[in-house]
């Protein structure tokens, strides 16, 4: 898959994970809506399944993952820093598949298309100090 095709899936990942955080709703349910009102011939749809279910099945232990690296409580992050957050920590931790500075990067981009203004320096710093931990055998 190209690398805009997987781009995308992070696009809609990111939005499909903010749904879940905030209804509670089941993620396959979210998951279902996200395919069916978004047109995902140009979306690498395995990539965004992976994230999706990835982030949903280990949110607790992506939490854990970065909130020693946080500068205030994890109850205290914006939800799209959060998503954004987890998103980031099952791609460093996980898809050994993705180098670092493209789970990094897409992470920023992220935080600057969906966050509040100064959100993706935030993401930026709580990465660069959770890689090592996130991701020890750094590719």
């Amino acid at each position: 898959m190209k690398p805009a095709a997987r781009r995308k899936a992070r696009k809609l990942a990111i939005q499909a994970i903010y749904s879940w955080q905030l209804s509670q709703n089941s993620m396959s349910d979210i998951e279902a809506q996200f395919l069916t009102d978004n047109d995902t011939s140009k979306i690498d749809v395995d990539y965004f399944l992976a994230l999706v279910r990835g982030v949903a099945g280990q949110s607790n232990s992506l939490d854990q993952a970065v909130e020693p690296f946080l500068d205030r409580p994890l109850k205290d992050l914006d939800q799209v820093e959060r998503a954004v957050l987890r998103l980031a920590a099952y791609e460093l931790r996980e898809r050994l598949d993705v180098p670092y500075k493209v789970a990094i990067n897409e992470a920023i981009e992220l935080a600057k298309s969906f966050g509040a203004d100064d959100s993706h320096r935030f993401v930026n710093g709580v990465l660069d100090k959770a890689i090592d931990s996130l991701r020890p055998a750094r590719k």
